[in-house]
């Protein structure tokens, strides 16, 4: 029979599993039944310093997530082109695990901050991004997301709250920024509100021309817009399509038109969802679908030459490993540790003018300060 503190100690640990029981049945394995063709970039020499930057930020995306892509598209990636690579060291300033915000708040001003913190330091005193800094310096600036463009990552780029939860406020921050585009979901941060303030009408005063698709936007390249793809988050890239690739090739439409440049962060959100539902398919579908913007960024990048290309992730989710697959069948098995954050390094890629400032082993803090240095901020 079992005894007493035996039995409360099962009981505990069997309430904890459930409490934190995944969203679908755990997948550990997927085959790609269509690979996506890799852009051919030709050997060129780049300038010292470039004149706009595009940030790749794959959520929860560490080495693992991006080798189940690798090998599912049959061996190569468009990050396989991007050689000069360094490691990131993700940790928040209170937590040996970062969240989404602590770590795009690292990246977007160069500070380690508090998890949930949204670009605001211990005292809730805003700390300048790096997209508000080069809207100051005269450069175009967008953001795209496959989430809401109010969730954590790109939060963390132009609003200053002291709760990543704080949507509806951090969706009124958009207005207190002359951004030139941002494209994702969320919609319903700026019109369902309870203040009662439809920000939709807000943002057209401010001179935006506002769309609810991609498609509806496509003969209009004149800057401020926004662009919303869903109420709320974007779904799965099964039922979004080419909404990342389309966005992506958007936004530098339109932000190339600025003679004196431009910042841009595009995330490719659910690579972490993937990870915290420990579902490979979830993870290698969408990272195929960041892998396909990163094609396109790298395409703009090499035909325009002053373009830097940096993509890494805020931190790794779900421990992946990689236990069995096959560049012939396009197929991985998966095992994972945790439905959370690790706090492993993570990789960071790079291409174009600058690029070799990036290589090393180096704090989350310092890709802010690299892309400083890089703009001569």
């Amino acid at each position: 029979m079992l005894n007493k503190k035996l039995l409360i100690i099962i009981v505990a640990a069997l309430f904890v599993t459930q409490s934190y029981s995944q969203e679908e049945e755990f997948i550990p394995d997927y085959t790609n039944t269509q690979t996506h063709s890799i852009v051919e970039l030709k050997e060129q020499e780049f300038g010292v310093k470039p004149k706009n930057i595009i940030l790749l930020i794959g959520d929860g995306m560490g080495v693992a997530q991006i080798f189940s892509g690798i090998t599912a598209n049959a061996g190569m990636l468009n990050i396989n082109h991007m050689k000069h690579i360094g490691f990131s060291q993700t940790q928040s300033a209170n937590k040996y695990i970062t969240d989404s915000a602590a770590g795009g708040t690292a990246i977007s001003t160069g500070q380690r901050v508090d998890n949930g913190a949204i670009a605001v330091d211990a005292q809730g005193k805003a700390i300048p991004t790096i997209l508000e800094i080069s809207e100051q310096n005269g450069k175009a600036t967008g953001l795209v997301s496959t989430s809401a463009i109010t969730h954590a990552t790109p939060a963390s780029f132009i609003a200053h709250q002291t709760s990543r939860k704080m949507y509806e406020q951090i969706a009124a921050d958009f207005l207190k920024t002359d951004i030139d585009i941002f494209i994702g979901g969320g919609k319903n941060n700026f019109t369902k509100r309870e203040d009662g303030k439809d920000l939709t009408k807000e943002l057209k005063n401010k001179g935006y021309q506002v769309f609810t698709s991609i498609k509806d936007s496509e003969n209009v390249t004149q800057a401020p817009i926004a662009i919303f793809t869903a109420d709320e988050h974007n779904p799965r890239v099964a039922e979004r399509g080419d909404m990342l690739i389309q966005a992506t090739n958007k936004a530098l439409e339109v932000l190339s038109t600025d003679p004196d440049g431009f910042f841009i962060m595009i995330e490719g959100s659910q690579i972490d969802w993937g990870g915290h539902d420990n579902s490979t398919p979830f993870i290698v579908t969408e990272m195929l679908d960041f892998d396909k913007a990163v094609g396109a960024a790298l395409e703009f990048a090499a035909k325009d030459g002053e373009t830097l290309v940096i993509v890494t992730a805020d931190h790794e989710t779900g421990g992946m490993a990689i236990t069995d697959g096959s560049f012939e069948e396009k197929s991985v098995t998966g095992s994972y540790t945790t439905t959370g954050h690790t706090a492993v390094m993570v990789p960071v890629f790079s291409y174009g003018p600058g690029a070799e400032e990036f290589i090393g082993i180096y704090k989350n803090t310092e890709i802010f300060k690299k892309m400083m240095k890089m703009f001569d901020f």
